[in-house]
């Protein structure tokens, strides 16, 4: 059986900037008997990765940050009968420690990189990919004839979403930060967009349904949108959160989900995604959507040196990407 003794990651040993994140060999010993060996080609990159570098989100330290990736087995457990050494594998559910040349990785929470994708594509689809598919299907099922407001609708998880809420048959009000993420959320087959800066989304909403509001509003930006965000629901509307890239939530009287019967949910990959089963089925219905050309435009927008992880996450968290981002090992 093969293995490797040392690799290199990026670690991090405490909370804080972009300067806890530090390169460094570590070692990697044999896969377990239900573990394989990957050796990474590509790594995605995502806001959770910022939230527990900067301790916004508590984990055990020191730690390898990353929960998304795709490359090539090398080694596997006795007891691993679904995964073969060769086999292209991606991920997404974790544990964490993405950020790695090799890792030992469990077997039951791999799935196999169809032929017509890329490791490239599958290192930062997943992730978005499989959000996207509990976030439509699984939270709240959206309807044929349905509207929807989406906030971020041109970053990494927005872009998916909204063609797939396009195949669903759905009509998509999106939010963006800038005139270039506005051309491309309508290039993305977005129906209303808003820049959200600059003009109200609410009034775009209250004006599209003709008063009565959305029945979803999908929220991975926190703070900035979350009030009228609510205002923009009907009546027995979801608020779902997904991510707080502007901030926490901040405290909420839970009284004011009461006059029109508000529900809200905080939802997450890993509580939807938690079994094999579960995991199969969301990224089956992500690689057969990419390879039948529903969803496009997933390749990585940029991409950065594993070793320059800290320029990456500055990048990210000055909103200067478009699309998704991954590392290269």
């Amino acid at each position: 059986m093969r293995h490797r003794d040392q690799t290199g990651a990026i670690r991090i040993h405490r909370t804080g900037g972009v300067d806890v994140l530090q390169w460094e060999s570590i070692e990697v010993g044999p896969p377990e008997v239900d573990q394989v060996l990957i050796r990474q080609t590509a790594i995605g990159l995502n806001f959770i990765d910022t939230y527990l570098r900067s301790g916004l989100y508590p984990t055990d330290l020191p730690t390898i940050l990353g929960f998304e990736g795709a490359g090539v087995v090398e080694a596997i457990g006795e007891e691993v009968e679904t995964i073969a050494v060769g086999d292209r594998v991606a991920y997404a559910t974790g544990p964490i420690g993405a950020y790695s040349q090799y890792r030992i990785f469990p077997a039951t929470h791999l799935v196999k990189i169809p032929d017509a994708v890329s490791d490239q594509v599958a290192a930062c689809v997943m992730l978005k990919g499989m959000t996207v598919e509990y976030l439509l299907n699984r939270t709240y099922a959206v309807q044929s004839g349905d509207i929807i407001l989406f906030h971020a609708i041109s970053g990494g998880v927005g872009n998916i979403a909204c063609q797939w809420a396009k195949h669903l048959g759905a009509k998509v009000i999106g939010t963006v930060g800038s005139p270039e993420k506005a051309e491309l959320a309508r290039a993305n087959g977005c129906d209303y967009v808003v820049e959200y800066r600059h003009e109200s989304f609410l009034d775009l909403v209250m004006e599209v349904t003709n008063g009565e509001g959305v029945p979803v509003v999908y929220d991975a930006v926190g703070q900035s949108t979350f009030e009228n965000s609510l205002n923009s629901l009907r009546i027995r509307g979801l608020f779902v959160s997904f991510g707080q890239a502007s901030g926490s939530i901040p405290k909420v009287d839970l009284r004011c989900f009461s006059p029109r019967n508000l529900y809200f949910t905080r939802p997450s990959l890993f509580g939807y995604c938690s079994n094999p089963t579960d995991l199969a089925n969301s990224a089956g219905q992500l690689f057969d959507l990419i390879q039948r050309g529903v969803i496009q435009g997933v390749e990585p927008k940029q991409s950065f040196a594993l070793a320059d992880a800290a320029d990456a996450h500055t990048t990210l968290e000055s909103r200067q990407t478009r699309g998704s981002t991954i590392l290269i090992p």
